[in-house]
């Protein structure tokens, strides 16, 4: 067992965020939590990171090492990308330069390692925050809304890349988009409005790469949308083949 989070429950002074939450992923599973905005997915991805604090429950993780991707890339404008992937190295002592280019290959911008960030584009630049969470061979890969601020083609083609470049790490996955988590996920984690609740555990049960136009797709799409927003009031499978 990679992840377990037992009862979870967090505070910010009187207001509740996370209201016993409990889980488990395996060892080399891709999971994602999906909720809506400020419904406290966040703060549990910090969490489980441990650089926040609840205030009861258990989380208990095998290994030490956590690669984490934020939302956005957090790219130091001085550094270059190469020098950028070697920073994660340098904070846990280490420095081996093989390892950076073997990792800048993975995310396809090994030619790529002496530009600037401001040279790079808004793809490229997320793909050199997971190769900075990549290269210190994480135990356990968190990524929070990584793809958010692209538009949808380069989203698309990031998510179709991400598969290929994580293949059977331990990820944790954040993200309000039911397609991303339905395309990516091998179960999908469904939490309530604030406070967060498990409303569902999914299997995604189709083989990767998937086809986001197939039946088996949209019917899975449409189970999320009903334990997602079904909950409130009954929601028609319709619905969800407009968005």
């Amino acid at each position: 067992m990679a992840l377990k989070v037992r009862d979870v429950t967090k505070y910010y002074g009187e207001l509740k965020v996370l209201d016993g939450i409990s889980f488990d992923v395996q060892d080399g599973e891709f999971i994602c939590i999906i909720g809506e905005s400020g419904c406290g997915k966040t703060t549990l991805l910090r969490i489980i990171a441990g650089v926040e604090k609840y205030d009861s429950g258990e989380v208990i993780h095998d290994g030490h090492r956590i690669g984490f991707v934020f939302q956005d890339d957090r790219l130091l404008p001085w550094r270059t990308a190469f020098e950028n992937v070697m920073f994660a190295l340098e904070a846990i002592g280490e420095e081996n330069e093989y390892r950076v280019r073997k990792t800048l290959k993975a995310v396809g911008l090994e030619a790529f390692g002496r530009y600037y960030p401001k040279q790079l584009s808004g793809g490229m630049r997320q793909r050199i925050g997971i190769a900075r969470a990549l290269v210190i061979d994480p135990d356990l890969l968190l990524m929070d809304e990584p793809f958010a601020s692209l538009d949808a083609q380069s989203r698309e083609r990031m998510q179709e890349e991400l598969l290929a470049i994580v293949e059977d790490k331990t990820t944790v996955f954040v993200t309000h988009s039911i397609e991303e988590a339905v395309f990516l996920a091998d179960r999908i984690i469904v939490l309530s409005p604030r406070p967060a609740r498990i409303l569902k555990i999914l299997d995604v049960e189709i083989p990767k790469p998937r086809d986001r136009t197939s039946s088996e797709f949209i019917r899975v799409k449409k189970e999320v949308y009903s334990a997602l927003f079904g909950f409130r009031s009954g929601v028609s499978n319709e619905k969800i083949e407009k968005k």
